[in-house]
């Protein structure tokens, strides 16, 4: 019998649907809402335009979303977003359409310039990650402490370069953790910005915490960042 809930918990369907197109490596994953995609304001509103493509340099989308979920489940728009932009950063198409238009699913497949489908498509990034970090990008829920990095940490972590959390950097760890167990990385500014498996124990963390010359915390192999 189970003593916890928290393993068999996802914050929604889209992110279980997000995870398991991950795992198999899916070509593609279509998220139904009752609109017909990302609109560029109040979906209410007629002059308002569906947003048709949304390339590999996002930007923020939370100024076009509202907060408020639809009716099909617990998750709303801003968590399709956020599931679709991340799933898209691991190289999987994303299509956010209506799922109250019939048929929607085959006039999907069968899209062609003679038959246009109203929705939003994430382009996929071609750069192709780990299994391993894909499973981490979707851990989040599962994450037993946080990791404080400080403004160098966070510039660094943000550019090109493949690069681990080191304790220099850390500025301070909350919750209790053991090696392998999944933490929460959060910027300077307090913002959270990835997930990671940690290389050792919060106690050790915490000793090690702006010390040079030491392990990485969490390495880059298993480690994304978003």
């Amino acid at each position: 019998d189970t003593i916890s809930v928290t393993e068999l918990m996802f914050t929604d369907n889209d992110e279980l649907s997000g995870l398991i197109a991950a795992m198999m490596d899916a070509e593609a994953l279509v998220l139904l809402s009752n609109v017909n995609g990302i609109y560029n304001g109040d979906p209410s509103d007629p002059d308002t335009e569906v947003i048709r493509e949304i390339g590999t340099k996002r930007e923020s989308l939370s100024q076009y979303i509202r907060t408020g979920k639809s009716q099909f489940g617990r998750g709303g728009m801003l968590t399709k977003c956020r599931i679709a932009m991340k799933v898209a950063d691991e190289g999987i198409e994303v299509i956010v359409a209506n799922g109250k238009r019939d048929n929607i699913l085959l006039d999907l497949l069968a899209e062609s310039p003679d038959r246009d489908v109203v929705a939003t498509r994430f382009v996929p990034a071609s750069r192709s990650i780990s299994q391993v970090k894909k499973w981490i990008a979707h851990s989040e829920g599962f994450a037993k402490g946080e990791l404080h990095i400080d403004d160098c940490a966070t510039k660094v972590l943000a550019s090109d370069k493949a690069v681990s959390i080191l304790p220099i950097g850390i500025t301070d760890v909350r919750g209790e953790f053991e090696k392998d167990d999944i933490v929460r990385i959060i910027d300077f500014e307090g913002n959270p910005i990835g997930v990671g498996k940690a290389n050792c124990s919060s106690e050790q963390a915490r000793e090690a915490m702006g010390k040079h010359g030491k392990k990485p915390v969490v390495h880059y192999d298993y480690l994304y960042i978003e």
